[in-house]
């Protein structure tokens, strides 16, 4: 909807030394927080767009994965401007799956984590997720391990095949394992809504996809966030700056800056959960 109106005040295309310019029209967004893709063609995504929203204006109605606690305003605009009869925010959506789908895709990594769960305290356990999309480098994947080992926090750390861009796996620094050993497991894969809801979690490093963002929200876990492209950036601004349920690691990725995020995490843990 507000993708013409971002164009036309001269929001997008980004501009570097607009970056953190706030979006009036959109609050609390700022540049930085759009979605937009300089590898698009940009014609092509207009008329893609303008094809969507005649699509939905010519629908008997709209159904949005959505809580009207979380965006009551957004959601009103939408009502106000599409000319449709009904605009519906059923959510959280994930709670009307079945958890048997979920657990049946890799048991031994299901009953692995779950049961590892079970023997931690409450509140204990960093769960880090970055979804099955999103990767890090090289460098970026050996701060995140020493972040995590120096912490002193249990985590639970879900780890793809595909986890590291340029290698055909994940190659744990030299000295790891040992640092971790009894407080930090790496998985393939994990239930995330039951992980997610589990006594000993107590905190969420995410990338902020919709789904991810919405699973911790309504389970009370706080998120360390760190978006990487499409809506994450957004959801991460309102995960930060509207709903304060957790904040944006920004920047490089280094040890030292991760081990902060982790305390900062735990005390807003205990206030949230």
């Amino acid at each position: 909807m507000a993708y013409p109106m971002l164009h036309q005040k001269g929001y997008l295309p980004p501009q570097e030394s607009k970056m953190y310019m706030p979006v009036k029209e959109l609050p609390p967004l700022r540049v930085r927080d759009l979605f937009y893709s300089s590898w698009s063609d940009q014609e092509k995504m207009r008329n893609l767009l303008a094809r969507a929203m005649e699509a939905v204006n010519n629908s008997s109605g709209l159904v949005i994965n959505t809580v009207d606690a979380l965006e009551a305003a957004e959601l009103e605009r939408i009502r106000d401007e599409l000319r449709i009869p009904m605009v519906l925010a059923p959510g959280p959506l994930h709670k009307l799956s079945s958890k048997n789908t979920a657990s049946s895709l890799l048991d031994e990594d299901y009953d692995y984590c779950i049961k590892w769960l079970d023997k931690q305290p409450p509140k204990s356990v960093l769960y880090v997720s970055f979804g099955s999309l999103a990767s890090l480098d090289p460098n970026e994947f050996l701060e995140v391990a020493w972040g995590l080992a120096t912490s002193g926090h249990p985590f639970l750390w879900v780890v793809r095949p595909d986890s590291v861009r340029g290698l055909d796996g994940p190659g744990f620094p030299n000295g790891f394992g040992a640092a971790v050993e009894g407080r930090g497991k790496v998985i393939r894969w994990a239930p995330q809504q039951e992980v997610l809801a589990h006594r000993a979690v107590g905190g969420f490093w995410t990338h902020n996809g919709w789904n991810s963002t919405l699973e911790s929200i309504s389970e009370g876990v706080p998120m360390i966030c760190r978006p990487q492209f499409a809506d994450q950036m957004m959801n991460t601004r309102y995960v930060e700056k509207t709903w304060g349920v957790g904040f944006e690691l920004e920047g490089e990725l280094e040890r030292g800056k991760i081990e902060k995020a982790l305390g900062s995490s735990w005390r807003k843990g205990r206030e949230q959960r």
